[in-house]
């Protein structure tokens, strides 16, 4: 029975704390000292390296990414390479640009003349339905007339005039016709 210990209840001075905090249990050897020392050390020495490797990942990344867009530029470049290698192609655009025709052909060049209006942004859209106040048809004979017919040049041209609406007060009147002797 000597060798045995036995447990006695022992009582805390009434100042004391009941609990001692965790890092007073620590102890603390050469080894552990050494092995942090060494842990240390090896961070101190790759902390640059890992840098640079994160650095060289980032401009791989970014390089990569501009081959990519050169390789998708050159592709479209071999595409309209292609393009220019088909006669029809050359033909539409010489049509095109250049506004050649083939002989015997008759090309027709369309000039706006200013006359077009322009719808204000801000007018609110209409749910009626609304009469026209110029005839469409005359206004196509007119148009194919004074292009065949006439001499002066196409500044000095000038689109049809609206007819008056007969509802709208504010519409100037309309001239009388004119009788034939």
């Amino acid at each position: 029975m000597a060798g045995r210990s036995r447990d006695i209840p022992v009582e805390l001075p009434a100042g004391a704390p009941a609990a001692t905090p965790w890092f007073r249990n620590l102890q603390v050897s050469g080894f552990t000292v050494t092995v942090l020392l060494l842990i240390v050390g090896a961070l101190v020495v790759l902390a640059p390296s890992l840098r640079v490797l994160v650095e060289q990942q980032q401009e791989i990344a970014a390089l990569e990414a501009r081959v990519a867009a050169q390789e998708a530029a050159v592709d479209d470049l071999t595409a309209e390479i292609d393009r220019w290698s088909d006669p029809a192609y050359i033909e539409s655009q010489a049509r095109d640009r250049l506004l050649y025709v083939k002989p015997g052909d008759i090309s027709y060049l369309v000039i706006d003349d200013g006359a077009t209006v322009e719808v204000d942004p801000v007018q609110p859209v209409s749910d009626e339905i609304q009469r026209t106040r110029i005839d469409w048809s005359r206004a196509v004979l007119a148009s194919v007339l004074t292009a065949a017919l006439t001499d002066l040049p196409a500044v000095e041209l000038l689109g049809p005039e609206p007819e008056p609406d007969p509802a709208d007060p504010a519409a100037p009147a309309a001239p009388a016709p004119e009788e034939a002797p």
